[in-house]
This record gives C-alpha cells, sequence and structure tokens, in this order.
C-alpha cells in the first residue's frame, strides 16, 4: 500500500520563527482561505461620480465663480 504524501502548505525558506509566529501565520492563511465574496456591490464614493464630469456650461456675471462649485 503506497501512502501519499502532499506537500506543506507553508514552508520556511529563510529565518527560524517562533512556535507563536508560524501559528499567526498560519491563521491569516487560513482566514484568507476561507474568504467569501461580497454579495453586495461595494458602493462608489462621491469622489467617483460621473455628474461631476457632465456639469453645467460655466456663467459669466456676478456669482459665476461660485457657481461654478460643486454645489448641489
Amino acid at each position: 500500500m503506497t501512502e501519499q504524501t502532499q506537500p506543506p502548505l507553508l514552508q520556511v525558506v529563510r529565518g527560524e520563527p517562533t512556535a507563536e509566529e508560524l501559528a499567526a501565520l498560519t491563521v491569516v492563511v487560513a482566514a484568507l482561505s476561507q474568504r467569501r465574496t461580497r454579495r453586495r456591490p461595494t458602493p462608489v464614493g462621491a469622489w467617483a461620480e460621473r455628474a461631476d464630469v457632465l456639469r453645467r456650461p460655466l456663467l459669466a456675471g456676478p456669482g459665476g465663480w461660485r457657481a461654478s462649485g460643486r454645489a448641489s
């Protein structure tokens, strides 16, 4: 009967980590492997609003400078 051996999940290439450091690394790798995709999309912040690109034309005259700002 041949026993199939699997390669190790983690391998220390350099240094001599303590048992606590190896445990912390194992927890992080295990948590990342169990990560699920989000059910709802990430909301887009105000910085990505397309309405800012499509603003109204600038008006000349009194109050034109203030009206050109991002006021609602």
